[in-house]
């Protein structure tokens, strides 16, 4: 079978792309693993994907984010050759379909509504917006629509937001510490008197109500603790590289050591690089 010269052309845009992944998903003369997958087996790819999008952002690491979009936008199109090998759908399909969700959501800009407003009245109204295409789409119930599928700490706050728009909700900062602060006596008390599976059920309700205080101070728990994350890796490479001056591992020090060199790691973070002369 000869190649279509689309996907040898380098300036082919979209089209090619599309091509190219019918290509390899053709049962005949495809990719033997690209044929063999399903939108299961692609899915979790996809969240691969998008964390790698979130993370050459939090780098401002922008060539590689030029290639990880790329590489999300890849799986967009994977979803959409395998909904289509099912006459499920196509990829014009999912097309119109944002676009047509974005003009109806943003009647300020493409219909006759005023531009007149602040950005918290526009997410409001946002809201208000979806609220009604969730009804139209026979989800009555409050929580109905927040995907099963999210990570757990994203949807924990997607849950709380819907809640709380019905008048779920502490209203003040300090109830939600309080309930910290309950929430850690109950993990105590579990992991004194009871069984495990107790007491993951109390650490789910502390991670609920961390979700819950983050919501309240409008901090991105996933950001936050992508950002801890770093900074843990960023102190124990420091930690290790110490240790490496004086031909040790962390396997050959321990506990009081480290700990003193996390608080170096920590010290020289805080002040300022001299500029070399």
């Amino acid at each position: 079978m000869a190649d279509n010269p689309l996907i040898h052309d380098p300036n082919g845009g979209m089209p090619r792309l599309l091509e190219i992944m019918r290509r390899l998903r053709d049962p005949e003369t495809g990719c033997p693993w690209d044929v063999e997958q399903d939108f299961s087996t692609i899915a979790p790819y996809t969240i691969e994907e998008a964390y790698e999008v979130a993370d050459a952002i939090e780098r401002s690491a922008w060539a590689e984010l030029k290639s990880e979009l790329g590489d999300l936008l890849l799986q967009a199109v994977f979803h959409a050759q395998i909904a289509q090998d099912q006459d499920l759908f196509t990829f014009d399909d999912i097309v119109n379909s944002v676009s047509n969700k974005m003009v109806a959501r943003h009647p300020h800009v493409f219909g006759d509504e005023s531009r007149d407003k602040s950005a918290e009245q526009q997410t409001r109204d946002w809201e208000t917006i979806k609220a009604t295409e969730r009804a139209g789409q026979a989800q009555t119930g409050v929580l109905d629509g927040v995907a099963v599928g999210l990570p757990a700490l994203m949807r924990a706050v997607k849950l709380q937001k819907r809640a709380a728009r019905v008048g779920f909700d502490w209203p003040e900062i300090d109830q939600v510490l309080d309930k910290i602060t309950e929430e850690v006596s109950e993990i105590k008390d579990a992991v004194a008197h009871s069984t495990q599976d107790h007491v993951e059920e109390e650490f789910g309700d502390l991670l609920f109500v961390i979700a819950n205080l983050a919501r309240h101070m409008q901090i991105d728990p996933e950001t936050a603790l992508r950002r801890a994350n770093a900074k843990f890796t960023r102190r124990f490479e420091r930690i290790e590289a110490l240790l490496a001056l004086e031909g040790r591992s962390p396997q050959e020090s321990n506990l009081d050591e480290m700990d003193s060199l996390w608080d170096q790691a920590k010290a020289e973070e805080k002040t300022p690089q001299a500029n070399p002369a």
